[in-house]
């Protein structure tokens, strides 16, 4: 049994909220000062799990240490600044990257994406940066995706390599962050992002998305097919850089 004392010490910590059929549990917020540029920004970081039964927050708490969590992956995400009541506030819809953000790997531009990214809310004031457990490899898992690099490294382009593996283009959903995003904020964001199809994803859930930040840079040769590949095929926006197709827009994100 958990102390009671710890229960009373969490349980204003957690939220819980309906997602479809099942359940949305977010804990937060928890300070986390993190290093941007060298300087030190503080962050206020939240988790959230998903689960098909509804629990109080000590039930929740008991059923931890044997729900074996280490075995899945839960999302989190980043607030800085009063990103509850500011005016403008700029978010990020992260996708889990093992290989580039924590290992820095230069194929592809996640790990400069995350930062970058998050230096933007910080000079901004205020916004928050999702990060989605669930997405590695644009949702196909982390093994999938080493099978998908070695299709990759015998020529094949990371949409190709997905189809060839029985898996969508991209196999990302974004329900449970907009459940969560809804929570923390219900006045408007600027989404930073290239990819339209983020962008229609928070419109077509009816939120209130201001505008569209591009992110683009630390372009390579080890990355430059990866980044072609996800203008001409994957619909992304390239911003006056040259490459044919940048100004494609899906029909519902013209905005």
């Amino acid at each position: 049994m958990i102390n009671s004392h710890i229960i009373q010490l969490l349980a204003p910590k957690i939220q819980t909220f309906p997602s479809g059929k099942e359940f949305i549990y977010l804990v937060g917020p928890i300070k986390l000062p993190v290093s941007l540029g060298g300087e030190t920004k503080t962050f206020q970081w939240y988790s959230w799990m998903k689960s098909d039964k509804a629990m109080e927050s000590g039930e929740l708490i008991e059923s931890l240490a044997a729900a074996e969590l280490a075995e899945r992956q839960q999302s989190s995400v980043l607030v800085y600044g009063d990103f509850a009541e500011a005016q403008d506030a700029m978010i990020r819809m992260h996708s889990i990257c093992h290989t580039g953000d924590i290992f820095g790997s230069k194929r592809c531009d996640c790990g400069f994406q995350l930062e970058q990214s998050m230096t933007m809310i910080a000079a901004h004031g205020a916004g928050a940066l999702f990060y989605l457990a669930n997405h590695e490899g644009r949702g196909i898992g982390l093994f999938s995706k080493a099978m998908a690099y070695i299709l990759q490294e015998e020529g094949l382009d990371t949409v190709d390599a997905n189809l060839q593996l029985g898996f969508t283009d991209d196999a990302r959903n974004y329900d449970d962050a907009i459940a969560v995003l809804r929570a923390l904020r219900t006045a408007p964001v600027t989404l930073i992002t290239n990819n339209p199809r983020k962008l229609a994803a928070l419109q077509e859930a009816g939120l209130n998305v201001g505008g569209r930040v591009p992110l683009w840079g630390d372009r390579s040769s080890f990355n430059e097919k990866y980044l072609q590949t996800k203008v001409s095929r994957s619909g992304h926006l390239a911003e006056n850089d040259g490459w044919a197709g940048a100004e494609t827009l899906l029909p519902h994100a013209q905005a």
